[in-house]
């Protein structure tokens, strides 16, 4: 039995992982609407799995040289190259992973300007987990066009 996936202005509960990331980069600056849990979820590993292996390949590849007092020099075009390459990424996915912890408050039925309790030192992280693990609340379609 197939899933009819939902139009994008719907959010999509129960998104499988390819599902989640295509949707993800769709409403790449889309800060309207929700998010299911799986939508978010899904991406933050997926975002967290790629950046870390983005942000490891120059010292794994002799591109950084770390130091004895902590600090690191890339050495060689391989690491300038890479580290390009992980600054595109996050550069590339801040806008659209904060639009999806947006859409995510709103399926919470939560404002969009709750983001901004992260800038709280470790208490608003801890929120803003709390925030993105709860169910979706029937008055989140207000945030819906």
């Amino acid at each position: 039995m197939s899933h009819v996936e939902p139009p994008l202005d719907q959010p999509y509960y129960g998104a499988p992982l390819g599902a989640a990331v295509r949707r993800f980069f769709a409403k790449y600056a889309t800060f309207s609407g929700r998010a299911s849990r799986s939508e978010y979820w899904w991406w933050v590993l997926v975002g967290a799995v790629v950046g870390t292996v983005l942000n490891a390949l120059p010292t794994l590849t002799d591109g950084i040289r770390i130091e004895a007092d902590g600090s690191a020099t890339i050495t060689g075009p391989l690491g300038v190259i890479l580290g390009l390459v992980w600054l595109v990424w996050a550069v590339g996915t801040f806008l659209p992973t904060l639009a999806v912890l947006v859409r995510r408050l709103h399926d919470t039925g939560r404002s969009g300007f709750w983001v901004f309790i992260g800038l709280v030192p470790l208490i608003g992280i801890l929120v803003l987990v709390v925030f993105t693990v709860l169910g979706p609340r029937p008055e989140g379609a207000r945030f819906d066009r």
